[in-house]
């Protein structure tokens, strides 16, 4: 049995989520990432994530939840921002996005509202994404 490495810390109590939503937010179509600097002593990472019942039953809620923290263990442990709460707010378009756009979504939301020192956005993600919007 392997143990599983968590880059962050998971925000479980609601005046957390509320505090959070007074954070710099990013939305994307399949997300809104909301980061907020908790201005404490702790340089902890923490994620939240929350999916509406307007997305769907608790399958497809579930499977963007998975889709989620898949991004988040992804990027946050080096694009997150040292001490603040990072939120992940998941939309009806993040269901039926491609993964790749998603990961395309959380760098560019991770530049603008995060530390901003992840990855650049490859090209051929970019021009997914064109392709996406003209369809």
């Amino acid at each position: 049995m392997s143990i599983k490495f968590k880059p962050y810390d998971m925000i479980q109590n609601r005046s957390d989520f509320l505090a959070a939503n007074k954070g710099r937010r990013f939305a994307t179509k399949a997300f809104v990432l909301l980061v907020h600097d908790r201005k404490d002593a702790d340089d902890s990472v923490r994620l939240g994530i929350t999916v509406t019942k307007k997305i769907g039953n608790a399958v497809v809620r579930n499977a963007l939840k998975r889709r989620l923290r898949s991004l988040a263990r992804e990027f946050l442990a080096d694009g997150g921002k040292a001490g603040a709460d990072h939120i992940l707010i998941g939309r009806i378009g993040g269901i039926d996005r491609a993964y790749a756009l998603m990961r395309a979504d959380m760098i560019l939301a991770l530049n603008k509202v995060g530390k901003g020192t992840t990855k650049t956005v490859p090209q051929e993600i970019a021009q997914a994404d064109n392709q996406e919007k003209n369809a």
